[in-house]
C-alpha cells in the first residue's frame, strides 16, 4: 500500500488491541475523501487479523435491501462477527502406516475386507477394517509410510503427511509434501478438539428444523430473540466449564452515513453488550444530514455515536504517491506506460480524481493497440482518452453551459456539485502541479 502512513500506523495499533482483546465493544471511524483507501485499510487489517478471527464486511446500503428487518440484519452480521471455539475431548487412534491389506472378493462382487498395521514409536498393532473405511483410505490415498489420524467415533480419517522415515524411499516428491514424525506413546489417546464457529452459525442450526443443512439454504430469515438469549446461556455455561472460548471479531461496515437513526441508535446499544465485536465504520461524508431527520452532523453520524469512535483520518495523496499507485495499478492491468504518459496520468490524477485517473489506463491502452498498433502508452494516447471521456468537474461544466437542453435542471443543484468537485480535486498536499493543457485529436 502507498502513502497514509498515519493512518497504517493507527491500524496497527488497532490490530495489536485486537489480538490482545482489550478492544472488544468498541469502535473505530475510517474517515476521509473518496479514494485515499479507507476500504484498503480495512481489508489489510482483515488479513493481518488471519483466518481464525472472523471478519465480517458490509455496505450500509445492503441493509435497506435485505428481506428482513433493519436490527435483525444488524444483530446477525454483529452475531456473524463473533466466533467461538468449542473444545471437547475424542478418542483417537495415531500412528503411522506399517501395512494396508485389501481383501477383494473372487467374483468382484460383495463386501470388502481388510486391515491396517500402525506403528507409534513404542508398539504396533493391527485393525480390521470395514467397507466404509477402505473407501476412507482410499479417498485419502493412504499408503504405507503416510502418518495419520483416525476418529473412533465418525471413523474420519485425517493424513498428517509422510514420516521422516520414508524420506529417501522415493527419488522425487511434490511441493505439497509434507514430512511429519512418527507419534509416540500409545496409539489410542484422547485428544482435545476445537471447533470454530460464529454465534450466528449456533443461532441459525438451532433455529431451523433442518438442523446444520440450514447452514446452505441461503436466506436465513428472522430469528427469535428466545432463541439468541438460550444460546448466549449456553454459551456462557461452556466458558464457565472451560468448553468453549468466545472470539470477538471484526465488523466493516462501509458507507456508514447511508444508515439511518434507528440503526445508529441500535448500534450504541450493541457496543454495550458482553458479546459485540469490534466495530469499524468508514465514511467519505463531511458535515451532512443524518439519514432519518432533518439534522446535520460530522460525517452524518449522531454526536453521541461520534462520541464512541476512535477516528482514523486519511490525507489526500501527494504527486508522488499518486504515480506510485497508478504505476502498481499499470503493472496489475499489465499495461506498459512510457515517462511522458505516466507524467501526463499523475497530473490528470492529482486535478481530477485518483479514480478516474484508474480509468483511464486500460482505455488509454485499447487506444494505442487501435490506433498505433503499439503495446506500449504514450502521452498522446492519455490525452486523446482524456479529451473523449469528462470527470465530474467537466461534466458539470458541460451541464452549465448548456442548461437549457438539459430537463429538469436545477441550477442550484449543480452549483454544488460543482463546488464539490472543485474542492476534491484542489485538496490536496502538494498544490504546486497542475495538467499541461491538452489539445483534442
Amino acid at each position: 500500500m502507498v502513502g497514509q502512513q498515519q493512518a497504517r500506523k493507527a491500524a496497527g495499533v488497532i490490530l495489536k488491541l485486537i489480538k490482545e482483546r482489550k478492544i472488544a465493544g468498541r469502535a473505530v471511524l475510517l474517515s476521509g475523501h473518496p479514494g485515499t483507501g479507507k476500504t484498503a485499510i480495512a481489508m489489510g487489517l482483515a488479513q493481518s487479523l488471519g483466518s481464525d478471527v472472523p471478519f465480517t464486511m458490509l455496505s450500509a446500503s445492503e441493509i435497506f435491501s435485505l428481506e428482513m428487518s433493519k436490527t435483525e440484519a444488524l444483530t446477525q452480521a454483529f452475531r456473524r462477527s463473533i466466533g467461538v471455539r468449542i473444545k471437547e475431548e475424542t478418542e483417537i487412534i495415531e500412528g503411522e502406516v506399517v501395512d494396508i491389506t485389501i481383501e477383494r472378493p473372487a467374483q468382484g462382487a460383495g463386501t470388502k475386507k481388510g486391515s491396517i498395521v500402525l506403528k507409534t514409536t513404542e508398539m504396533e498393532a493391527r485393525y480390521d477394517l470395514g467397507a466404509k473405511m477402505i473407501e476412507a483410505l482410499g479417498q485419502e490415498k493412504v499408503q504405507a509410510g503416510d502418518v495419520i489420524t483416525i476418529d473412533k467415533a465418525s471413523g474420519r480419517i485425517t493424513k498428517l503427511g509422510r514420516s521422516f522415515a520414508t524420506a529417501h524411499d522415493y527419488d522425487a516428491l511434490g511441493p505439497q509434501t509434507r514430512f511429519v514424525q512418527c507419534p509416540d506413546a500409545e496409539i489410542q489417546k484422547r485428544k482435545e478438539v476445537v471447533h470454530s464457529v460464529s454465534l450466528h452459525e449456533i443461532d441459525v442450526i438451532n433455529s431451523r428444523a433442518q438442523g446444520f443443512l440450514a447452514l446452505f439454504a441461503g436466506d436465513t430469515g428472522e430469528i427469535k430473540p428466545e432463541v439468541r438469549e438460550q444460546i448466549d446461556m449456553k454459551v456462557s455455561e461452556w466458558r464457565a466449564d472451560g468448553k468453549a472460548e468466545v472470539v470477538p471479531g471484526v465488523l466493516f461496515i462501509d458507507e456508514v452515513h447511508m444508515l439511518d437513526l434507528e440503526c445508529f441508535s441500535f448500534l450504541n446499544r450493541a457496543l454495550e453488550t458482553d458479546l459485540a465485536p469490534i466495530l469499524i465504520l468508514a465514511t467519505n461524508r463531511g458535515i451532512t444530514t443524518i439519514r432519518g431527520t432533518n439534522h446535520k452532523s460530522p460525517h452524518g453520524l449522531p454526536i453521541d455515536l461520534l462520541d464512541r469512535l476512535l477516528i482514523v483520518p486519511t490525507r489526500p495523496y501527494s504527486s508522488k504517491q499518486l504515480g506510485a499507485i497508478l504505476k502498481t495499478r499499470c503493472q496489475e492491468e499489465d499495461v506498459e506506460l512510457t515517462d511522458e504518459a505516466q507524467k501526463a496520468l499523475t497530473a490528470i490524477g492529482k486535478n481530477t480524481s485518483l479514480r478516474y485517473a484508474m480509468h483511464l489506463i486500460t482505455v488509454a491502452s485499447l487506444v494505442a493497440q487501435r490506433d498505433g498498433k503499439r503495446t506500449e502508452v504514450r502521452g498522446s494516447d492519455i490525452t486523446k482518452v482524456f479529451s473523449l471521456f469528462a470527470d465530474v468537474k467537466r461534466s458539470v461544466d458541460t451541464m452549465n453551459q448548456h442548461e437549457e437542453l438539459y430537463m429538469f435542471h436545477d441550477s442550484a443543484a449543480s452549483g454544488k456539485a460543482q463546488k464539490g468537485a472543485a474542492s476534491s480535486a484542489s485538496s490536496s498536499d502538494d498544490t504546486n502541479s497542475s495538467v499541461a493543457p491538452m489539445s483534442t485529436d
